[in-house]
């Protein structure tokens, strides 16, 4: 039986086209069918201060794939990018690319090493935007809201 996945993707290092291309068909190759994706946003660094702005997408994709699986791939993506770590002690860095899993299915999961739905994007509209795009009427887990409707009170 096939998940839906939503995965949320940056970049604010090199050529950020090239890297969100690059990462959307290494998931396409090795998680699953990408349903639908996002416009490429440009947003400003959120949580550190950088000189390098950000190119954002938002995807949905159909995986057979368990949700510890596609963060183990997801994060393998990462490293064979570029990627050397996901933050230090002092908060966020600036990144080649940084995947994370927003959405699996209906799924609520809390363990050490995943959080699903993601436990930040509801206060990002660098997320919430270009998921509203793709999918403005899905329902948030543990909420009783849509994607707009809580975009709109994001805003």
């Amino acid at each position: 039986m096939s998940s839906v996945v939503y995965l949320g993707l940056g970049t604010n290092l090199g050529c950020k086209d090239e890297n969100l291309h690059r990462a959307i068909q290494m998931i396409e190759e090795r998680v699953g069918r990408v349903i639908s994706r996002s416009s490429f946003y440009c947003s400003e660094p959120w949580g550190f201060i950088s000189e390098h702005t950000f190119l954002n997408v938002v995807l949905s994709l159909t995986t057979v794939l368990g949700p510890e699986e596609v963060l183990f791939i997801t994060q393998k993506i990462e490293k064979e990018m570029g990627r050397k770590e996901k933050s230090n002690g002092l908060g966020y860095v600036d990144r080649l690319i940084d995947i994370d899993i927003l959405l699996f299915d209906n799924l609520i999961i809390s363990t050490p090493n995943l959080q699903i739905p993601h436990p930040l994007m509801l206060e990002r509209l660098f997320v919430m935007v270009p998921l509203a795009e793709i999918a403005p009427d899905l329902q948030i887990p543990q909420t009783e809201k849509t994607v707009k409707m809580l975009l709109d009170e994001l805003k």
